[in-house]
């Protein structure tokens, strides 16, 4: 019989949601993966203190990376304190890291961190595979969801 999986059963609770990426972006496909972080960055992202500006993924040398993630300091932290904005690695298995690769590669795709998240105790990162929109294309996705929250209305 097989184990349960790490995070079965277990609350999800969201730290985090990167709004502007739905905004500027087609989401194409999602992916989950834990991230490697410091203690004082887990204490920090529990009192919810992170921001996506200018966050994304990206794949160097068979490895996962997160940049440009802002988890503030932690201000009991003192001398063991983390920076701030480092590149995080991302923890995918190795199929998953050479599919998100070939996808990049091809189709000219840009994987943008979604929301951060608890799962139990463990902190994950949704992952979108995403591509970029034109203005014009934000106009219309604006258009149809306020079309859709007339129709809700009525």
């Amino acid at each position: 019989m097989s184990k349960p999986k790490q995070g079965a059963g277990k609350a999800r609770r969201s730290i985090s949601q990167n709004r502007r990426a739905r905004h500027d972006y087609e989401i194409v496909d999602t992916f989950e993966a834990g991230i490697e972080l410091t203690g004082s960055e887990v204490k920090s992202l529990r009192a919810g203190q992170c921001t996506f500006n200018d966050s994304h993924a990206a794949i160097e040398r068979g490895q996962a990376w997160l940049y440009n993630l802002y988890i503030a300091e932690y201000v009991f932290a003192n001398q063991f304190n983390h920076d701030t904005v480092r590149r995080r690695r991302l923890l995918l298995h190795r199929h998953e890291i050479e599919r998100l690769h070939g996808k990049l590669r091809e189709q000219g795709l840009t994987l943008v961190p979604l929301e951060l998240y608890f799962v139990g105790s463990w902190v994950k990162v949704s992952l979108g595979l995403a591509k970029g929109r034109k203005s014009h294309d934000k106009r219309e996705a604006i258009k149809e969801r306020e079309v859709k929250r007339e129709i809700a209305r009525t």
